[in-house]
This record gives structure tokens, sequence and C-alpha cells, in this order.
């Protein structure tokens, strides 16, 4: 087995990123599904803006990436980020977020970007 030992100032970095609420939602829900700015804007009910400024801060980070989709952006968690087994480990501890996720499947804003 291999070990992986992130410096403790990269994950006091990485874990201080995650102690946001909505980042840290955002990364859990990353985890099993890909999302759009739309998506999270609807889910937290906060303006484009400020969505778009916790996912640059996660990407810049390196925890997640974006892949075009037509004209939209979509964002996935990054799991070759040098951090991804830390980030890992820390979701296993938190519940799903695929109930929010059918939530808003079920108010028809689910891949509203289509």
């Amino acid at each position: 087995m291999i070990e992986i030992v992130v410096e403790i100032e990269k994950a006091a970095t990485i874990l201080k990123l995650l102690g946001d609420k909505t980042r840290l939602s955002m990364v859990k829900m990353l985890e099993s599904n890909d999302a759009c700015v739309c998506e999270f804007v609807a889910l937290f009910e906060m303006s484009q803006p400020a969505i778009s400024q916790h996912l640059r801060k996660l990407k810049d980070a390196g925890l997640v990436k974006e892949s075009r989709k037509g004209q939209w952006i979509i964002y996935s968690l990054n799991k070759q980020s040098e951090y991804y087994v830390l980030v890992q480990s820390l979701l296993g501890y938190l519940p799903s977020q695929d109930d929010r996720l059918k939530e808003l499947e079920e108010r028809g804003l689910r891949i509203s970007c289509d």
C-alpha cells in the first residue's frame, strides 16, 4: 500500500477551504455527481457570482475541475488532485447530499442549464 503524506501547511490550507459549509457541501455533492453553477445557485439559494467564487477557490486549490458542455461549464471532483485521498477520507464521514439533488430534480431544476 502506498502511503500518501500531505504537508501540514498544505493540509491546513485544504481543511480551511473545506471549513466553509457551502464549499464542503459542494465537494460532497461532487463526490457522486457532476454539477453546473446554475444547479448550485438553486440548491444554495445564493447568487451566481457567490457560487462562482466558491467554485473558483475549489478549482484554484485543485479540488475540482471543470469541463465544457456546450456553453455551460460542468464541475466535478478532481480525483487526480494530490489532495484527493485527504478529501476523500474526510468526505467519508459526511452524510450523502444526494437527497438535495433529488429535491432539485423534483423541482425541475436539475441540469437546468441544458
